[in-house]
């Protein structure tokens, strides 16, 4: 594969079954092509925790779309290519949630890259938070700030692919049913 969608989503609170915010990188063929950011109402309540981290709230996603809204615009690019995701297993779930909660029929599965296990493979005796691998590489990061995070995961994935892994060994298939 040479499409990558690289995404990372913030969540209101500790049930991790909705957005807040949703960002989505694109690489094609070695070069990153689009970037994406929005944020998302959830619909739901916010958990001070989750508030203070990702300095979202209520307030800040009053007004915004909900999930539905921004899924009719972001899904042909989801489709288009393997997801990837830092420590992807959280993001996919989130995503998982959000599609059932709200009823959007979508893909039984999907193909998706973790750079978090690239990463302990291709660097094992290293930290694998996204800040540390950041400042490894020498990649500006704005922490829990979606578009932030998912910018740095598509420019690590590259910083792989570039040191000559082959990240399509570590493709794993997600469930979606």
């Amino acid at each position: 594969m040479s499409r990558y969608i690289a995404f990372d989503v913030e969540t209101p609170n500790r049930f991790n079954d909705r957005m807040s915010a949703i960002g989505i990188t694109v690489i094609e063929n070695g070069v990153i092509t689009k970037k994406l950011y929005s944020l998302i109402d959830p619909e739901t309540s916010f958990d001070y925790f989750n508030t203070r981290l990702t300095g979202i709230s209520e307030e800040t996603v009053r007004g915004k779309p909900a999930f539905p809204e921004i899924w009719e615009k972001i899904e042909p690019i989801m489709n288009s290519g393997v997801l990837v995701a830092h420590n992807a297993p959280f993001d996919m779930g989130v995503l998982k949630c959000c599609l059932r909660d709200y009823g959007i029929s979508w893909k039984t599965q999907a193909p998706y890259l973790c750079t978090v296990r690239i990463g302990r493979r291709v660097l094992p005796k290293m930290s694998h938070k996204l800040d540390s691998l950041c400042e490894y590489y020498g990649i500006e990061l704005d922490h829990h700030h979606a578009g932030s995070d998912s910018l740095a995961c598509a420019k690590i994935l590259l910083r792989y692919i570039e040191s000559g892994t082959d990240v399509n060994q570590f493709i794993k298939t997600y469930s979606f049913l």
